[in-house]
């Protein structure tokens, strides 16, 4: 256990949690081989060799410019992948190098004017943080060991500035402990400590709901300035991995408690059908206003219900209820098909339940394809999953329904004159029109987002189906076509679209920095063979910063039960086994009425039936007839 003292439940910052003394550094992922002098060899030797050498050239050129190799063989898919891999490293390689040139340190960067700039008095660590792991898992040593030494000198999160809690925890928050995972690094987890103190007072709500702002310096939470002081749900629903994780870590059970009581608040709400608005006010604990979507402001709700579920090794059932519960209310509600081609999609639902759907469909509704697919099998491979005895029809329609979500975010690319998709479509359901949607022009910018990927990196994890990364190395080209900026240096960067229906798109001069902390990091994972970070071993949040699942134990748990609806009618839940409509299973036979059992035997026994047998025969069939009566009575 830590040395935290708490005082009337506020974290006391003067007697924080203290890392280990030793620490380790990364490993030395590749080690430079000595030059060692030999004899010169003979004439043939090095005529030999020098054939040998333009063998392994063309070979390696074959690999590089055709598929078609030496002697028409072609090469397998593996060494196809493993390029596309190195092209995504080097993208995410060049382009980091430029802002390290440029942008060294700052919140936000600007490619074009080669400018960065902080978002407040001091940086927060935007870019190199959420960035970090990504550059772990691309063994980019040298980069890595520079960012760790900006952290650890120059970061400091206590100073006088208001910061959103969701995005400072997904970002900041998740990246320092991801990379702590992956490094084992005090000095991470000792900044990923002090980040959480100093966001605790965003959860001094009346019901603990946090409040969407947060200052740095003096911990106080900050109502939203607008939507009469409404914190969005999906922002305050999706702060439990990093926080889980934390107190996983440090033993600190008031980091679990606090995120934990905020789903216990909103579970009180008992929303209909497992939908939410995605508004609830900090001060009551009740949602606000009826608009219930997928996209900004509802999203990660709902990914985090499965997520938890993962993250704790499947141990919380708690949070598997609420999540299929969801599902169903999404595929009842909110799941339609576009014409001409049936494209799956999911709309909003503007006034609530029950009132009109609108046909609109944001870019980040794209992560629900994986996350369907992810929650009919929990990171097991589709195979094995659908040997398990608890698939049903239900998980199998489920993850086919987020595959064809994750074709339809792929064609909101491919559809486009650039092959980048529009931050948000409108889904035609007009069959008299040809377009499966149509793009507003305030809608028509592309931020470089990672939700589509994301899905593609899940469903081929769980598949193995290559059409995932031949989807995924066409939107990755799409990006370097049309994003990639060069300076007259050769500084290589990459920047948001303000159009993706025109060419060339005018740019947005910004970098996000989920562009090297998401997108990036999908798309290498995608075309990765070795399978870096397991799906059934690790949990991602939704900044894409790994986890490691984890056991329950008697500090981190859930504690709290769901509130029962008692207007609604209890559901059956779909059977365990799986059972086989054309081969019903035979029921067990009935037992006969005692009078014409014992009729059976005396025509089998005739001798039961003489004199000498009849006392004892009576007594027998008197048994039999009471036993029956009994029986008949209880099924009555």
């Amino acid at each position: 256990m830590s040395s935290f003292s708490f005082s009337a439940d506020k974290l006391s910052l003067g007697n924080r949690w203290k890392a280990k003394s030793s620490s380790s550094s990364l490993p030395m992922y590749y080690k430079d081989k000595p030059n060692l002098k030999s004899p010169r060899p003979s004439k043939i030797i090095m005529l030999v060799k020098g054939f040998i050498g333009s063998l392994v050239l063309y070979y390696i050129y074959s690999l590089t410019f055709g598929s078609s190799g030496l002697f028409g063989l072609t090469y397998s898919s593996g060494s196809k992948w493993t390029r596309a891999q190195q092209e995504v490293r080097s993208a995410m390689l060049d382009s980091w190098h430029t802002y390290e040139k440029f942008g060294w340190g700052y919140d936000i960067y600007h490619p074009v004017r080669q400018k960065g700039e902080n978002m407040g008095p001091k940086p927060l660590g935007w870019m190199i943080v959420d960035s970090l792991d990504t550059l772990i898992l691309m063994d980019a040593e040298d980069e890595v060991a520079r960012a760790k030494k900006w952290i650890k000198e120059d970061l400091d999160y206590r100073f006088d500035y208001n910061v959103n809690t969701f995005e400072t925890t997904i970002r900041m928050l998740g990246g320092l402990l991801s990379a702590f995972h992956f490094t084992n690094d005090d000095s991470l987890l000792d900044k990923a400590v002090d980040l959480a103190n100093a966001l605790d007072g965003a959860f001094a709500s009346k019901t603990g709901i946090p409040f969407s702002s947060v200052n740095l310096e003096s911990g106080e939470g900050i109502p939203n300035h607008v939507d009469n002081g409404a914190s969005s749900t999906a922002e305050v629903a999706t702060l439990q991995l990093e926080f889980k994780y934390l107190a996983k870590l440090t033993g600190e059970v008031l980091y679990w408690n606090r995120v934990e009581k905020v789903m216990q608040v909103l579970e009180a709400n008992q929303p209909a059908d497992g939908l939410v608005p995605i508004y609830v006010n900090p001060q009551t604990g009740n949602y606000q206003g009826k608009l219930i979507r997928l996209g900004s402001r509802g999203d990660s709700y709902y990914e985090y219900l499965l997520k938890q579920y993962l993250q704790t090794n499947l141990q919380e059932p708690i949070y598997e209820g609420m999540y299929r519960e969801s599902v169903r209310g999404v595929r009842k509600h909110l799941v339609r098909r576009s014409k001409p081609s049936d494209l799956a999609f999911i709309g909003e639902l503007e006034n609530g339940i029950g009132k009109h759907l609108s046909p609109k469909m944001d870019h980040l509704v794209c992560f629900y394809g994986g996350l369907l697919a992810l929650g009919a099998t929990n990171g097991l491979t589709y195979s094995e999953a659908k040997k398990l005895p608890d698939w049903t029809d239900e998980k199998e329609e489920e993850f086919q329904l987020g595959a064809d979500l994750t074709y339809t975010c792929y064609r909101m690319y491919a559809d486009t004159q650039t092959g980048l998709s529009p931050e948000i479509a409108v889904f035609n359901e007009d069959k008299t029109q040809n377009s499966d949607f149509h793009i507003k022009p305030a809608d028509r910018h592309n931020l470089q987002r990672p939700e589509t990927v994301e899905s593609l990196f899940v469903l081929y994890r769980l598949t193995g189906d290559e059409k995932y990364r031949q989807y995924g190395y066409e939107i990755f080209n799409s990006f370097m076509k049309h994003t990639k900026i060069e300076n007259e240096n050769g500084d290589i960067s990459f920047t948001s679209l303000k159009d993706v229906t025109s060419i060339p798109s005018p740019t947005k001069d910004n970098t996000e920095s989920f562009w090297w902390a998401e997108t990036l990091k999908y798309l290498y994972l995608l075309f990765d063979d070795t399978n870096k970070v397991p799906l059934d071993k690790y949990v991602f949040n939704t900044e894409a910063h790994p986890f490691p699942r984890f056991d329950l134990n008697s500090n981190l748990k859930t504690g709290w039960i769901r509130k029962i609806d008692g207007s609604k009618e209890p559901e059956l839940q779909q059977p365990m086994v799986k059972i086989d409509k054309n081969k019903l299973p035979e029921a067990q036979p009935v037992d006969k009425p005692a009078a014409e059992e014992a009729k059976e035997i005396l025509k089998k026994n005739p001798e039961a039936a003489k004199e000498e047998n009849v006392e004892a025969n009576k007594k027998k069939l008197d048994e039999l007839i009471k036993d029956d009566i009994g029986a008949a009575a209880v099924r009555e």
